[in-house]
C-alpha cells in the first residue's frame, strides 16, 4: 500500500540553516524513491510564487523527488522559527538564538508573540489539511507539534511525530516552560514518537514521561552524492598550517566555548594550528571575546553562516572535525565531513557516538582529553588515514534509504493498528 503523508516542518532546502532541514530534505527524498507520497507543509514569511495544480492554493514539485508536494502556508515561523517584532512571552536565550533572524547580538525579531505564531501557524495547517488526502500527519519538531494534533483531532488520522532537538538539549536544565509543555503534549498525543537516538529516546522517556514503547528511534542518515568531489584533496602536509573545523550553530548546545579552551591547549603544543568556526548564534560575539581572552583569537578564524558549497570548502581545508556538543541528538555533520576525506573526533554526549566506532570520543567537558585527542591526529599521519578510512566505511552505512524503510514500516504498523 503506498502511503501519503501529510508533514509538518519548518525547515526545506532551499530554506536551510541547520541540521533539521537537512534531515527532513534526505528523509522524504528517499521516502519519494520508496514510491511513498508526502505533501511537505513549508511555512513562508513572504509568499511563494508556484503554478496552480487544480485550485486555489499554490503548490510546487520538488527537483528529484516525483512523489513530493511543498505547500507553503503565510506564517513568520521560518528556519529555527524566526519571527517579526520582539514576542511578549520570555524565552530562553538558547531559543532566542534559534529563533533570531538578525546578526548575533542584534534584535531578536518575533511576531506579535511566540505562542500566538504557533498556533496561528496551526490554523492555516489546518484550512491546508482540509483540501488534502492523506493518510498520516508527520510533525518534526516542536513549533509544528499544536498544527500535527489539531490536524489529527479534525481528521481523525494517525500522528507520527519526530523529534529532532528537545528543549533540553537546547538549553540544558534552564527550559522554557511554553515550549516544554509543547513537546509533552505533541509526544503524549501522537501515535508513535519517532527519535533520532537512543541518546534522545531516552530524553523522551525519562524527561517527558512517555510510554517506551511508543517510542521508536530512526537514525539520520547522509547523502554521499551532495557532497560529491570534484577536485581531489590537498595531499596531507609537511609543514604549515593545519586546520581544525567546527561547523554548528555558536550555541550552549554546541559546545562553542569548549571547542577553544582545547584549541589553547593544542596551541600550546602545536603553534602552527589554525581553527576555524563555521556558524552563527545567539553566543558569537561572547565566543570572539573569549577567543582573545585566551589570547587565541589570531589562531581562531569566524566565517559566520556558510551556504553548503561554502561549507564543502571548509570540509576540504580541514585536517580533522571537531564535534565539542554538549546535547547533541544525533550528528549529521560528522558523517558529511567523513565524505569529504576529515577523520573526525565527536562528544560523547552525542547519537551518532553511541552508534559510530571509528570516531576519536571524548567527554564535552574534558578540553584537555579533547586537546590530546586533536594533537595525536595531527602529529601521526596514521591514525588519521586509518580514521578516515574506516570511519567514511562506517559512514556510508547510514542511508536515507534504510530510514525512509523504517518509517515506511511504522507507518504501516500505525495504520494496520488504526
Amino acid at each position: 500500500m503506498s502511503i501519503t503523508s501529510l508533514m509538518l516542518g519548518w525547515e526545506f532546502p532551499p530554506l536551510i540553516s541547520g541540521g533539521l532541514g537537512t534531515a527532513c530534505h534526505g528523509l522524504t527524498k528517499a521516502m519519494s524513491r520508496r514510491g511513498m507520497r508526502v505533501t511537505f507543509v513549508l511555512p513562508r514569511h513572504k509568499p511563494m510564487h508556484f503554478a496552480e495544480m487544480g485550485d486555489d492554493v499554490g503548490v510546487a514539485s520538488v527537483k528529484g523527488m516525483r512523489n513530493v508536494r511543498v505547500r507553503p502556508v503565510e506564517s513568520s515561523l521560518r528556519a529555527y522559527g524566526r519571527f517579526g517584532p520582539k514576542p511578549i512571552h520570555p524565552v530562553s536565550a538558547a531559543i532566542e538564538a534559534e529563533l533570531s533572524d538578525e546578526p548575533a547580538g542584534g534584535p531578536t525579531p518575533y511576531g506579535p508573540s511566540l505562542e500566538q505564531e504557533v498556533f496561528r501557524y496551526a490554523q492555516r495547517v489546518m484550512r491546508i489539511a482540509e483540501r488534502e488526502r492523506f493518510d498520516v500527519i508527520h510533525a518534526h519538531d516542536w513549533m509544528t507539534f499544536p498544527a500535527g494534533i489539531a490536524v489529527a483531532a479534525c481528521s481523525r488520522k494517525p500522528l507520527i511525530v519526530q523529534v529532532h532537538s528537545t528543549e533540553f538539549d537546547r538549553t540544558g536544565e534552564h527550559v522554557n516552560q511554553f515550549v516544554y509543555d509543547i513537546e509533552r503534549q505533541g509526544m503524549h498525543a501522537a501515535t508513535r514518537v519517532i527519535t533520532v537516538s537512543n541518546y534522545t529516546r531516552n530524553i523522551v522517556i525519562t524527561r517527558y514521561a512517555v510510554p517506551p514503547e511508543k517510542v521508536e528511534v530512526v537514525y539520520n542518515g547522509v547523502d554521499p552524492s551532495a557532497w560529491s568531489r570534484t577536485t581531489p584533496r590537498p595531499p596531507w602536509p609537511a609543514s604549515g598550517d593545519r586546520n581544525v573545523l567546527f561547523v554548528g550553530r555558536i550555541t550552549m548546545q554546541k559546545g562553542p566555548e569548549y571547542f577553544l579552551y582545547a584549541a589553547k591547549k593544542v596551541l600550546e603544543k602545536l603553534p602552527n594550528v589554525r581553527f576555524i568556526m563555521a556558524g552563527d548564534g545567539d553566543r558569537l560575539h561572547g565566543i570572539i571575546e573569549l577567543a582573545a581572552w585566551l589570547g587565541i583569537g589570531h589562531r581562531v578564524r569566524f566565517t559566520r553562516f556558510l551556504p553548503s558549497q561554502e561549507v564543502q570548502r571548509a570540509y576540504r581545508m580541514a585536517d580533522l572535525y571537531v564535534m565539542p556538543s554538549v546535547s547533541e541528538p544525533f550528528g549529521i555533520a560528522p558523517l558529511e565531513a567523513l565524505l569529504n576525506d576529515v577523520p573526525i573526533l565527536i562528544s560523547k554526549q552525542s547519537g551518532l557516538a553511541e552508534t559510530f566506532r571509528h570516531a576519536l570520543k571524548v567527554d564535552f567537558w574534558d578540553t584537555l582529553e579533547m586537546a590530546n585527542k586533536i594533537v595525536a591526529v595531527l602529529r601521526h599521519k596514521v591514525l588519521a588515514q586509518s580514521l578516515l578510512a574506516n570511519g567514511q566505511a562506517e559512514a556510508r552505512r547510514f542511508r536515507w534509504e534504510d530510514s525512509a524503510a523504517k518509517v515506511n514500516d511504522i507507518y504501516q504498523r500505525v495504520l494496520n493498528v488504526a
